[in-house]
């Protein structure tokens, strides 16, 4: 799973960084890039075919969740998940939805993500991931 995880803060970065190469290492089909900005992001996009975004919605060069939301929906057919502490993720993710946007129907609330424990099992990072995509159930079955 090619994953595009849009995020600024940079101590998360550092721990999504090696949880990813923990993935790498325990040889589960993690393959996670990282975008500080939504600049950086739309450049990703246009190179690169992901299957889900993780999306913060507020960036340095962007402080419109919806408007954030809009930009990077309109460069693919990746899922898009909102992973925010902004008290609005609920409603951006409510009006993304009603505007047929393919998003996940919950936003994560980044302060609550358990990174120490995607760095300690790499299969609870891929799980996590498979949870955000549509019909997450049936790929954790058939695998």
């Amino acid at each position: 799973m090619k994953v595009l995880w849009v995020e600024d803060h940079q101590p998360v970065c550092e721990l999504l960084a090696v949880a990813a190469d923990k993935a790498a290492r325990a040889r589960v089909p993690v393959d996670l890039v990282l975008a500080t900005t939504l600049m950086e992001a739309e450049n990703r996009l246009r190179l690169e075919r992901f299957d889900l975004v993780m999306l913060d919605l507020t960036l340095p060069d962007s402080h419109d969740g919806d408007m954030t939301i809009a930009r990077v929906a309109n460069m693919g057919k990746h899922r898009i998940s909102i992973c925010s502490a902004q008290p609005e993720r609920d409603t951006a993710v409510e009006t993304a939805l009603r505007c047929g946007c393919n998003i996940a129907p919950q936003a994560v609330f980044k302060a609550k993500l358990p990174f120490n424990r995607f760095i300690q099992r790499a299969e609870s990072f891929h799980d996590f991931l498979l949870e955000q995509m549509p019909g997450a159930d049936a790929k954790r079955v058939a695998a």
